[in-house]
């Protein structure tokens, strides 16, 4: 009997948890809509009133300080008609003397700022096309044509701001390229200024580049290898992110998206790769095109792998490339991204005082408006410096007083007379995230508490969670008492473990969305308050991935090397497939004259480089871009290719190319499970 009876309480206990009907959405009045600032995200939001001096316009007055022309619309369209690029969206900014509630104040600003656009004089002989996209593109006068600093993201921004440019300057040739990094925004463009055929023989020395007539492409040593392998080996969750990290699903407005630090977003146009012709491999070196004298100060590892300054001796001009902004940046960027040194990048900006410092009048960059005068240009470039060395170094000693990732990214905060520059705000990237940044640099992912060497999945523990709280109706009621009095940090966090448990419950979903909502109006980083809103809008209407409007494009991946194909080979691989094959392939690439082997044991793809194996089980003769063909699984394509042996484990290797598409994206879940 007490068997049975201890059967039934169990059942019974069983069943209330089972089989009760979820608390309605409409009993904690909860909808999809967007909603409102609450009193307590106007409450933060006013505060930044009193934190900072909003007298202070210096940012605005430099943000528009020699502006030539600007359209009085700005829309752009690509070739099919397709919006790319809006400032016109923009316009909301102008019925509003001060920032709305849904909005901090302190980004609303440099939202402002950089609504600001057009074509504008750095100093005589040096001019931007800002606005036109994420980053700006720069033209420096020559003896006959233009030297253009970085080609923004997408041909048809790079011909708009052109097409600008000769308007107002004249039409003149353009004598070389200039890309500062290998981040696409500064290179996507390049298509719509020059063509490959235009370019010059990278066989050549520079000078007989020059001298040749065509055009150099001069980038920092190592920019091809991260240009190509960052968009390519974690592209596909990098893009799935960057709908996140950039609002992609989101309508710019006052519950929509802004600004995000280094201007309004990303242009979704077309995106273009020719490879460059020549790399700087030494600070100091020094070039001249044209009649522009240029020395080079290589910074690696600073907001790029590669990426370097320079300056023009004859402009008393230090371009600063992507190390200042006119924002706190990432050390870590929310998209992905191997993360960036905090002391290498202060080390760097404080080299580049060393050596220009005392001569430069202007500084300007690759994003936002310039800073003239040699005081103030100092100032900036040691405020700078100051705020990444200070979350490197204040990280790294609350890492030695024993706190962990997450203690440290809720203590840290910057000096008081840092924290109140405009131009070091969190805009784009944050003291927070930084500092977990650095923590994972120096110490990667384990926080040294055995707990958390092996952890559940999030929807296992979800589910974990739930068992042992028993009720989630009274869970849900507690968590909309907490969001009432402003606890939104928390309410996101109980109640996704709840959508982790059950993605249905609607309850759980809409009080999640409502307490990021807030979240994303409090946060003055535009990417933190793209990616609230974004999690906001999917909890409501689901997956939106394929309503994401992305550039399009691809040529880079025919500029992979050999290396970078077979890696992506390993990476598209069904290893569990293959777990029980080994086997050799060689592969005699004929245009390059290289020769490799790949041997595929156990589920992993192993290279050797410059060798061949005379008892390899099969054997192909190709040019590189026709292995291209097997990473689409299209093995018929090389109908014609010469091969010999068991071709047939060339067909299988193509036919294991199926765990990522090779083209398009994945529009996997974030928010949920």
């Amino acid at each position: 009997m007490k068997k049975l009876i201890s059967a039934v309480v169990v059942l019974s206990l069983f069943m209330s948890f089972v089989c009760v009907p979820k608390l309605r959405a409409e009993e904690l009045v909860l909808t999809r809509e967007a909603k409102p600032a609450s009193e307590y995200t106007i409450q933060v939001n006013s505060a930044f009133y009193s934190l900072l001096d909003f007298e202070d316009t210096s940012e605005y007055e430099n943000a528009v300080r020699g502006l030539i022309d600007a359209p009085a619309s700005l829309t752009l369209t690509d070739a099919d008609g397709k919006l790319i690029w809006s400032q016109d969206a923009y316009s909301f900014l102008d019925d509003y003397e001060k920032a709305p509630d849904t909005a901090n104040p302190s980004l609303w600003e440099n939202t402002k700022n950089n609504h600001v656009y057009g074509l504008f004089e750095v100093t005589k002989g040096i001019y931007q096309v800002r606005g036109y996209d994420m980053a700006n593109l720069t033209v420096v006068k020559g003896d006959t044509g233009w030297i253009v600093f970085d080609a923004t993201m997408c041909v048809e921004t790079a011909q708009a701001a052109m097409a600008l440019i000769e308007k107002n300057l004249g039409d003149y040739p353009v004598k070389a390229v200039v890309i500062s990094h290998p981040h696409a925004d500064h290179f996507g463009g390049i298509a719509g200024i020059m063509t490959a055929e235009e370019a010059a023989d990278a066989s050549l020395p520079i000078h007989e580049q020059i001298a040749s007539g065509k055009i150099p492409i001069i980038v920092p040593e190592g920019f091809a290898e991260h240009a190509i392998s960052e968009n390519i080996y974690a592209g596909k969750a990098m893009t799935r992110r960057a709908i996140y990290q950039y609002g992609v699903l989101l309508t710019p407005g006052v519950t929509g998206k802004l600004a995000q630090g280094i201007g309004m977003g990303q242009s979704t146009g077309t995106v273009t790769y020719i490879a460059p012709t020549y790399e700087i491999k030494r600070t100091g070196e020094t070039i001249e095109i044209d009649g522009v004298t240029m020395e080079f100060q290589l910074t690696p590892g600073t907001e790029a792998p590669a990426e370097m300054n320079t300056w023009l001796p004859d402009f008393e001009a230090l371009w600063m490339a992507e190390n200042c902004t006119g924002t706190l940046h990432n050390l870590y960027t929310l998209r992905g991204a191997a993360v960036r040194d905090g002391a290498a990048w202060a080390k760097y900006i404080t080299e580049a005082i060393t050596l220009y410092g005392e001569k430069a009048k202007v500084v300007f960059q690759s994003h936002n408006w310039p800073h003239w005068g040699r005081e103030n240009l100092i100032e900036y470039l040691e405020n700078t410096a100051a705020v990444y060395k200070f979350i490197n170094d204040q990280t790294l000693t609350y890492i030695n007083q024993g706190y962990t990732s997450d203690e440290i990214s809720n203590m840290i905060s910057l000096p008081e007379a840092l924290e109140k520059v405009w131009y070091t705000r969190q805009y784009y990237g944050t003291v927070s995230h930084n500092s977990k940044a650095v923590y994972q640099k120096y110490m990667g992912w384990y926080d040294a508490n055995p707990v958390n060497l092996n952890p559940l999945t999030p929807t296992e523990s979800a589910k974990k969670w739930v068992e042992y709280l028993g009720d989630v109706d009274k869970v849900l009621k507690m968590a909309k008492t907490d969001f009432d009095r402003g606890e939104y940090r928390w309410v996101a966090e109980i109640t996704n473990v709840l959508v982790y448990a059950d993605p249905e419950n609607e309850s759980a979903r809409l009080l999640c969305a409502d307490a990021l909502e807030q979240l994303g109006y409090q946060a003055e980083s535009g990417p933190w308050r793209n990616a609230y809103l974004t999690a906001a809008l999917e909890l409501r209407y689901g997956n939106q991935a394929e309503n994401a409007s992305l550039q399009k494009g691809g040529g880079i991946v025919l500029q992979m090397t050999p290396q970078m194909i077979f890696d992506y080979m390993g990476i598209l691989m069904d290893k569990k497939a293959m777990a029980d094959q080994d086997f050799t392939i060689n592969v005699t690439l004929s245009d390059l004259k290289q020769q490799h082997v790949l041997h595929v044991k156990n589920g992993v793809l192993l290279v050797y480089e410059n060798t061949r194996r005379e008892n390899a089980d099969a054997s192909v003769t190709c040019p590189k871009n026709a292995l291209l063909y097997i990473l689409q699984g299209n093995v018929r394509a090389l109908d014609g290719v010469p091969m010999e042996g068991n071709t047939e484990l060339i067909s299988l290797l193509a036919q294991s190319m199926n765990q990522v598409p090779v083209q398009g994206q994945v529009p996997f879940n974030i928010i949920e499970p």
